[in-house]
């Protein structure tokens, strides 16, 4: 009797302990080929990154963090069917995507699922809709226009403006709300120019550009096609200051373009040249360890990591259904939790409030001019 009570003492101990230090599982969504690859990259680097280090410093709450990877290939329908192949696996939390279209159909999948989603999107609409499981990591159009369209007006003194846009989710989001406050702040827009995803050849763009001559250019395109717009621009011999938002300033465009990107202008959530010891220490150990220098995607993706680290530790435990609660609202400080970089507060609609920063392109390098604070 007493070796039996012994032995049974024994497997409840192993189970407990067992328990205790199963990992905590997350799942991650992102553009890993195809026309996105180069901002899912980063994304997934930085996620590797950030959970490395966690890792190595003990995890979260005595508990590994675990994570899957898998590839939307830039494809709202593919992205669908791999988030819900993830949510079937019942993740901690889900990471991603990136592409705002993807994250729009994803988001009611973890939202049934009772699963708080961490992506990369900025489209206005994505925290507008109610889904109390959806957070940002950067800022949203809504937050990030009004301070693009007040600089256009203001700094660069434009009366006249163009304004050239992507046609998916992100850019008609962002091509909307920076029309209207440029309209609101009195600059008229003299062209305004859909253009493609994926899109090679944007001479007939420039063209029109040209043609109105306007006092400065908006640019709001994903990453390659700013590169090879901001060539063409170039090459037509374009003198207008381009303005435009992380997706025309961001690093991986710098080494697309080349001379092409001198110059360009923009409102930046996040950027690794930021005059911030946390990010310039990022910068560095993401360098070293992939052999490149991220862009603000490789930041959101270790912010995402890190974000769902301060919020369990601030529960004190492992609970996903209580994850999204305790996240609205939540105001993360550097000091306590070094790896969120910068103070920053969340929502109840899940967008972010950070300091921001004003760039330019000086000499191949992003150069911040202005350093914005929080709202609030």
């Amino acid at each position: 009797m007493k070796s039996t009570l012994v032995a049974g003492a024994l497997l409840a101990f192993a189970t407990a302990t067992s328990v205790h230090a199963q990992a905590i599982k997350l799942a991650d969504v992102a553009e890993l080929s195809g026309g996105g690859a180069t901002v899912g990259t980063n994304w997934k680097n930085g996620i590797d990154l950030a959970i490395e280090e966690i890792n190595a410093k003990g995890g979260v709450l005595g508990r590994k963090l675990e994570v899957t990877h898998a590839d939307s290939q830039s494809n709202p329908g593919v992205a669908r069917a791999q988030v819900q192949k993830a949510l079937d696996a019942e993740p901690y939390v889900l990471l991603g995507p990136g592409y705002s279209g993807s994250v729009k159909v994803t988001a009611p999948l973890a939202a049934e699922a009772g699963i708080a989603q961490i992506m990369g999107g900025e489209a206005a609409e994505l925290t507008q809709a109610g889904n109390k499981f959806l957070f940002r990591t950067s800022f949203g159009q809504q937050s990030s226009m009004p301070k693009v369209a007040k600089y256009i007006h203001d700094d660069m003194k434009a009366k006249t403006v163009a304004v050239v846009w992507v046609n998916n989710d992100f850019g008609r989001g962002g091509r909307d709300v920076v029309v209207k406050e440029l309209d609101r702040l009195g600059s008229k827009v003299v062209a305004d120019l859909s253009t493609e995803a994926g899109q090679a050849d944007f001479a007939a763009d420039v063209g029109k550009i040209k043609a109105a001559n306007p006092d400065a250019v908006f640019v709001y395109l994903n990453e390659e096609e700013s590169a090879r717009i901001l060539k063409e621009l170039k090459r037509q011999g374009v003198t207008a200051p381009l303005m435009g938002e992380t997706t025309l300033i961001g690093q991986k465009v710098i080494e697309l373009a080349g001379d092409a990107a001198n110059g360009a202008r923009g409102h930046v959530g996040l950027t690794t040249d930021a005059p911030v010891d946390l990010i310039k220490a990022f910068r560095d150990k993401f360098s070293k360890k992939y052999n490149y220098v991220p862009d603000h995607n490789g930041l959101k993706g270790y912010l995402a990591v890190y974000m769902v680290k301060a919020t369990t530790e601030k529960m004190g435990k492992v609970d996903s259904k209580a994850f999204a609660d305790t996240l609205h609202g939540l105001t993360i400080k550097a000091a306590d939790e070094p790896g969120i970089l910068m103070d920053v507060t969340f929502s109840e609609t899940g967008d972010i409030d950070r300091q921001s920063f004003l760039v330019e392109v000086v000499e191949g390098k992003q150069v911040v001019k202005q350093v914005l604070p929080k709202v609030k």
